[in-house]
């Protein structure tokens, strides 16, 4: 994935990265500066460890339509995020597979989210796809050590595995949609 060239985010305590709500609009490599500015950032965000995590995601509690996934950048680089639309009328119908974290999730908590490709190609309307979990909380699906009837994370891996697994595949998909595959 190509880092993000604004910079390293911000440190907490310790040196530890920090996620602000600055950090986070700069991060956004497939929107408008306006649109960032409209984003919603939930106040848990700011206390998350992104030394740590996979992945950070979450749905826009002012506007449940978007989706944000942030993947955390290198050796405390600024993370690269992207911004998704959700579709309107809800997830799967049945159990289904999040692309991202590889867990099976009951009915209805695995979306099709659309994710504008960055620049030219996203003003024309073009657009990458994934399904993912509806609440983008796979970074927390992954640190289930056993499945549940409606949590099945990807079987005979280790959590460690499984979070490996998830940013890489986050990172994937991020660089298919800044057109980095």
């Amino acid at each position: 994935m190509q880092e993000q060239g604004s910079g390293t985010s911000a440190t907490g305590a310790a040196g530890v990265p920090t996620l602000t709500d600055d950090v986070v609009r700069r991060a956004l490599r497939n929107c408008s500066k306006g649109e960032a500015s409209r984003l919603t950032v939930p106040a848990w965000v700011r206390d998350v460890d992104v030394a740590t995590a996979p992945v950070v995601g979450w749905r826009d509690p002012k506007a449940p339509e978007r989706g944000v996934l942030l993947v955390p950048g290198a050796g405390g680089a600024a993370p690269c995020g992207l911004v998704l639309r959700a579709p309107t009328g809800g997830g799967a119908r049945a159990a289904a597979m999040c692309d991202l974290c590889r867990t099976t999730r009951a009915a209805g908590e695995v979306a099709l989210f659309a994710a504008p490709r960055a620049g030219a190609a996203g003003r024309r309307g073009d657009t990458v796809g994934a399904y993912a979990c509806a609440d983008l909380a796979c970074a927390r699906c992954v640190e289930v050590e056993r499945g549940t009837h409606a949590l099945r994370p990807d079987p005979g891996r280790s959590v460690e595995e499984r979070r490996e697994a998830l940013a890489e595949r986050a990172g994937a998909f991020v660089d298919s949609v800044l057109g980095e595959r």
